[in-house]
């Protein structure tokens, strides 16, 4: 189910009592991928009115332990949210913007999730990042390097 089908169900469904801020958060991070956690409390604020930051992160906790949506922490960086769940997707990052795309694991055979040396774990999850430059900051670069 995705969220914009029926946020309130998902959160039944997953055992989550339903409040008018989790289903605001829910929202604005289905709506906004790879958001922060200042850019779901500003949009859930447009949304329905007054919210606590605590009661924002408070929300994305209980979402993302519920597997609801996902919380990836790149180096340097603060943490970003997305509700594109229950697969082994990547993300490439630009290190001029900080535009955060989805990349698709290696179809079949997954390869990430094959440690050299697993040190007895059963690996179920590989968190890569790539890290770069987005297209348009490449071609800005490009732009701005020319003679005038």
């Amino acid at each position: 189910m995705r969220v914009t089908d029926d946020p309130a169900q998902l959160l039944r469904e997953h055992g989550v009592q339903i409040t008018a801020q989790r289903l605001a958060v829910l929202r604005a991070v289905s709506g906004r991928p790879h958001c922060t956690a200042d850019d779901v409390a500003a949009h859930v604020r447009a949304d329905i009115g007054t919210i606590s930051r605590q009661a924002v992160y408070d929300a994305l906790a209980i979402l993302a332990e519920k597997g609801l949506i996902r919380r990836i922490q790149p180096s340097g960086s603060p943490a970003l949210y997305e509700d594109r769940v229950g697969d082994n997707h990547h993300h490439a990052i630009c290190r001029t913007c900080g535009k955060t795309v989805d990349v698709n694991c290696a179809v079949g055979h997954t390869p990430c999730l094959t440690a050299a040396d697993d040190f007895g774990y059963q690996i179920d999850e590989a968190e890569v990042i790539y890290w770069g430059k987005c297209p348009e900051c490449l071609a800005a670069n490009q732009d701005s390097s020319l003679p005038t």
